[in-house]
C-alpha cells in the first residue's frame, strides 16, 4: 500500500480504532484532495468497530478516488456477508 499510514494501520490492528479514526479524519480534513488510502483505512477502522454503514461509505469514497483501491475487495467482502445474512431465519 502506498503512503505513510503504517502507524494508523497498527492502531487499527491493536484495536485502537477511535484514535485511528481521529487521525484519519484530521488528515482528510487537512488534505481534501488525498488519494484513496485514508478512506480505505477509515473504512477498516469503522468495520473493526462494527459500524458497517460508515465502513461501506468510506470504502465507496476510496473506490471513487481509485477504482483499483484495496477498498474494492473490502467492500465486496462486506456486501457478500450482508447478502448472505438472512434476518428471517432468526425471527421464527
Amino acid at each position: 500500500m502506498k503512503g505513510n499510514f503504517y502507524a494508523i494501520q497498527e492502531l487499527i490492528k491493536e484495536g485502537k480504532s477511535e484514535e485511528a479514526i481521529r487521525q484519519l479524519d484530521n488528515y482528510i480534513h487537512t488534505h481534501p484532495d488525498c488519494n484513496d488510502e485514508p478512506y480505505y483505512l477509515l473504512g477498516n477502522a469503522y468495520r473493526k468497530q462494527g459500524n458497517w454503514q460508515l465502513a461501506l461509505n468510506n470504502y465507496m469514497e476510496a473506490m471513487e478516488r481509485n477504482p483499483e483501491s484495496p477498498a474494492v475487495s473490502a467492500y465486496q467482502m462486506m456486501m457478500d456477508i450482508l447478502n448472505f445474512y438472512n434476518k428471517d431465519m432468526y425471527n421464527q
